[in-house]
């Protein structure tokens, strides 16, 4: 039964509301609520469930959090509500982290199988009912590097590994006995260590100092024949340098899952440059993924709701989980 001191629940989520929530609904007053009834929700709500983690409309409506206690996201990034208002409260701040690490990491694989294999090279002769013989590349013994040293970061690295790929990883801190990196460059070398690699992968959460990361300097430091994946955010890249890059041969081409600006619109020139591979930021939905998103809320919902500690809290000025947390 609902009694007079249940918490109140704002859940951001626009017309799809997020399954299997009646075991909260049964212990909580829960106000589903798109991106213009927000501040209405969000007055005297103890919690909020950002289940449309794509939605910008935290910050407008954060003026009505006036009792708000915690806030989860239902992604592993929280740059969507990343703001100053939030990092400066008390607010407790948790993701979804470990929900899209397998799938992504299965993601990556395949677009370098893709690209070694040129796949969609036999695809398009297909179309064309063409027999045109061509060798292909092998995969082992290929270099990647890995800009992002998280879960999901660590699920690539161990999938490529086992794929005969030579993986390093790239973090805040740099490290030479990683359990699956190996060896771990600092950020800042970035630009140093390009050359060395055939595949760059862009995992590395959005933060201040993350931001248009891959940008001309990195691109022209990149080898001719390497392929850059991009399954973290659009804003790490500075997307007119990277198609600079891609029309002037600096590159070999791109696997790219998300955008500066989603949808992509319809004509960008990165829909129909060669050797660019476009999919709709889906690399990490798998089928039932949005169910387990809700089973990770509903963990968190219960541990909050009994006072025992949160799994996933953000670090608000780092901007992501530390590791072991």
């Amino acid at each position: 039964m609902i009694g007079p001191k249940t918490p109140v629940l704002a859940v951001l989520c626009g017309d799809q509301h997020p399954p299997d929530m009646k075991t909260i609904e049964s212990v909580a007053e829960v106000r589903y609520s798109g991106e213009e009834g927000l501040a209405d929700a969000l007055r005297g709500a103890d919690a909020l469930f950002v289940y449309d983690f794509l939605s910008t409309a935290v910050p407008a409506a954060w003026h009505a959090a006036d009792k708000l206690r915690w806030v989860h996201i239902a992604s592993a990034g929280v740059d969507p509500v990343m703001f100053p208002e939030l990092r400066a409260s008390d607010v407790v701040l948790t993701n979804s982290r470990g929900v899209f690490d397998d799938s992504i990491a299965e993601y990556v694989l395949g677009v370098v199988i893709a690209f070694a294999k040129d796949l969609p090279g036999s695809l398009d002769l297909q179309r064309q009912s063409r027999w045109q013989h061509r060798e292909s590349e092998r995969v082992g013994g290929r270099r990647a590097l890995v800009v992002g040293t998280g879960p999901i970061g660590r699920a690539i690295a161990r999938l490529l590994r086992a794929a005969g790929l030579k993986v390093s990883g790239m973090g805040r801190r740099a490290r030479e006995d990683d359990p699956d990196f190996g060896t771990v460059h600092p950020s800042a070398d970035l630009v140093r260590h390009l050359p060395e690699f055939d595949y760059v992968i862009a995992v590395a959460p959005l933060t201040e100092q993350t931001k248009g990361m891959f940008d001309a300097t990195a691109f022209a430091a990149m080898k001719p024949v390497a392929r850059f994946v991009n399954v973290g955010r659009g804003e790490l890249v500075v997307t007119s340098d990277l198609v600079t890059a891609l029309r002037e041969g600096r590159i070999a081409g791109a696997a790219l899952d998300v955008f500066e600006t989603e949808p992509l619109p319809s004509d960008h020139p990165l829909w129909t440059l060669d050797g660019v591979l476009v999919s709709p930021h889906m690399s990490g939905d798998f089928v039932g993924w949005r169910n387990t998103l809700v089973e990770v809320f509903a963990d968190n919902f219960e541990r909050w709701h009994t006072g025992r500690p949160l799994r996933n809290v953000v670090d608000k000025q780092l901007g992501y989980v530390p590791s072991g947390h």
